[in-house]
């Protein structure tokens, strides 16, 4: 089943005088259980191209098609709602509140959706498991380690079960021991709970655990490479 479809999708900024090309007519799309990478060198338009599927920038041209939703017809409060419901984010920087615990990071997006508070609950607890942290479900970020931040991420994207998880760099950030610990989660969750993961990285590690891999360069799809 096909959750993203992107069909002839160019972005172009205007800098000044200089109009930049960051994608250029890309058709591409994602299935139900994926576990892909978008690899290119910087500047190939990796990062602009997860903030469309996302919903975060609009094409200049094309369309890109969401769960039965067409991105580009919708309103911003509209786009708003499409990426609390059906997308999952996870940056290499965590972007986690630093205000709440490890819990309450991971049910933020479920009590903004008015989760029944045992079921929000419940998910937080499994969530917890599933990324090795019950332990610290009341530490707050400043608590945790890089690579125990960036689990508690992973949780929080997955917690209202999205479409899929788009994660840029995710370990750009983590040594090499926390690095693999992530991925080994990520692997976890996306065999046993079927969640595409769609990832845009420099990282070999990411790339080795891939099961498909994509290359960008200058905007444009110049090989797309399943793995036996």
């Amino acid at each position: 089943m096909k959750v993203v479809e992107i069909n002839d999708v160019h972005k172009t900024y205007h800098d000044t005088e200089v109009e930049v090309k960051a994608v250029s007519g890309v058709t591409l799309s994602f299935l139900k259980g994926d576990f892909v990478v978008i690899v290119g060198p910087s500047g190939s338009g990796k990062t602009t191209l997860l903030n469309l599927i996302g919903g975060l920038d609009q094409p200049t041209q094309g369309e890109i098609l969401v769960a039965g939703h067409h991105l580009s017809e919708l309103k911003p409060s509209q786009l708003i709602d499409f990426r609390m419901r059906h997308v999952g984010f996870v940056f290499q920087s965590y972007n986690l509140i630093p205000v709440l615990t490890a819990a309450e990071n991971i049910g933020f997006i479920m009590n903004l959706q008015k989760w029944p508070r045992e079921k929000r609950q419940a998910r937080t607890d499994e969530l917890l498991g599933s990324v090795g942290l019950s332990d610290r479900r009341n530490s707050r970020p400043s608590q945790l380690s890089g690579g125990q931040q960036q689990r508690i991420a992973v949780a929080r994207a997955l917690a209202a079960r999205p479409e899929f998880i788009l994660a840029d760099e995710p370990t750009a950030n983590l040594d090499s021991k926390s690095a693999e610990s992530l991925l080994d989660i990520m692997e976890k969750l996306n065999r046993e709970e079927e969640m595409t993961f769609i990832f845009s990285t420099h990282d070999v590690r990411v790339m080795k655990r891939a099961r498909r891999v994509i290359t960008l360069e200058d905007g444009k799809v110049v090989s797309d490479v399943k793995k036996e």
